[in-house]
């Protein structure tokens, strides 16, 4: 089956390398190169680098549905247009371009978690099973007819970047058996229970302000969520932007509880705060500017003391 694979980040390119051991992947569609780094120099997609190492023809449109886009893609005659975290939604144009239509590859199991940070956002809100997806695409985001799904658990300890590694895998086996379906014609999909959508918004820095009004447990949560990106951090007295690249929720049942972000204790494996329900042990930390500590390591250094206020 000729094909044109549209994808950008590391994600896609398992799913890239399974497909191309079977079809003829005509094109590879990927996002302009990037400014990346403190030196802000354009850098390729990772799609963009796979590609390029197998000698695929690339395209890199600022704007996919652009006329100039579509005719190109036009041009390469694609029986099937696949999908795999691009970062464009497509229109109807290239939607109805390919006789044997989209399908997409979503690492949610749909309905739940449509939209951009899906891995992230199942973490970040305490699931304890996530998966892949594979859909005809339509119009709407995320909201096409599902084709099949792989349930995965999430282990209690898991970050949204050892979760990311393991669903790029598990997504491109999915996808091979879908569009080896699509080409039989034995793919049976089924429309998404609309009333039942969640959604996984797009992450920026700020998400990565510690609120410790929160349970301990959700803290926690979102921290794995948000690690490697955007990470989490809070302010340590006098005002130093703290890194907490590990954390670990502890009970405090004390009949009288301090403000939220008051430090209990600096023994142990480092501090431990007051949260909105319990405490957060914070046992690896990282000072702004300088390398990472464990949490002992780090009250040794810097001078703590029950009763101060983390921001």
């Amino acid at each position: 089956m000729r094909i044109v694979f549209m994808g950008s980040p590391a994600l896609a390119c398992p799913s890239l390398e399974g497909l191309s051991a079977v079809h003829d992947v005509v094109a590879v569609v990927t996002q302009p190169d990037r400014p990346q780094g403190r030196r802000l120099r354009p850098a390729a997609s990772a799609v963009k680098t796979c590609a390029v190492e197998r000698g695929y023809a690339v395209l890199t449109p600022e704007h996919v549905n652009d006329p100039e886009s579509v005719g190109q893609i036009a041009a390469v005659e694609p029986d099937l247009i696949v999908v795999v975290a691009f970062g464009q939604i497509l229109k109807p144009a290239l939607l109805a371009m390919p006789p044997h239509g989209c399908i997409n590859l979503h690492t949610s199991l749909l309905p739940a978690y449509r939209g951009a940070a899906p891995i992230q956002w199942a973490i970040a809100r305490g699931e304890t099973e996530t998966g892949v997806t594979t859909m005809f695409m339509s119009a709407g985001l995320d909201e096409g007819d599902i084709i099949a799904q792989t349930t995965v658990a999430i282990g209690a300890e898991e970050t949204a970047g050892n979760l990311h590694d393991r669903l790029a895998v598990v997504g491109a086996g999915l996808l091979a058996r879908t569009v080896a379906a699509v080409q039989d014609g034995s793919a049976a999909a089924r429309a998404q229970d609309h009333t039942a959508a969640t959604y996984a918004p797009r992450l920026n820095k700020a998400d990565g302000k510690m609120d410790w009004n929160l349970p301990a447990v959700e803290l926690h949560n979102r921290l794995r969520g948000f690690t490697p990106w955007p990470g989490s951090f809070c302010t340590s007295p006098p005002g130093r932007r703290l890194a907490v690249l590990e954390a670990r929720p502890e009970m405090n049942d004390s009949a009288s509880l301090p403000e939220p972000g008051t430090v209990l204790a600096v023994d142990g494996d480092g501090p431990l705060v007051q949260t909105g329900t319990d405490a957060l042990r914070l046992v690896t930390v990282q000072p702004e500017g300088k390398r990472a500590l464990p949490g002992a390591e780090y009250l040794r250094g810097y001078p703590t003391q029950a009763g101060d206020r983390m921001g």
